[in-house]
């Protein structure tokens, strides 16, 4: 399945969403107020877009995700590493491994999925 793009200010209405879901519209305004500053109008657009993108179906009221969390992140990740990086991983590995000291257990995880990777 492609996940349909999803920008920033809409990704962080979705964590909202992935965190409460399913959501009453009603109470999705109030938390979006909360913790983003929107309005009501901002609020119901979003859901709106993102309805008729296929990210989210808003049904008596209720507010559901049609996508993951982790579906957004993949697809975010692959969007950023094609643009920024020509596509590849090693690339994008070496630069944020130049911006972020990695722990010795974030190391053994990395090998790990390496691995698994190896034996397919």
């Amino acid at each position: 399945m492609d996940v349909p793009k999803i920008f920033e200010s809409e990704y962080r209405f979705c964590l909202i969403l992935w965190e409460h879901a399913p959501v009453n519209s009603t109470r999705l305004v109030e938390l979006c107020k909360a913790q983003l500053g929107w309005s009501k109008a901002t609020t119901y657009t979003v859901i709106r877009r993102l309805a008729e993108r296929g990210v989210l179906k808003n049904e008596n009221a209720t507010v559901t995700p049609l996508i993951s969390k982790a579906q957004a992140q993949e697809s975010r990740l692959e969007e950023m590493v094609e643009e920024t990086f020509e596509g590849s991983v090693p690339a994008f590995i070496a630069a944020f491994s130049r911006s972020k000291r990695l722990r010795r257990e974030e190391l053994e995880q990395l090998q790990s999925f390496i691995d698994s990777y190896q034996e397919d």
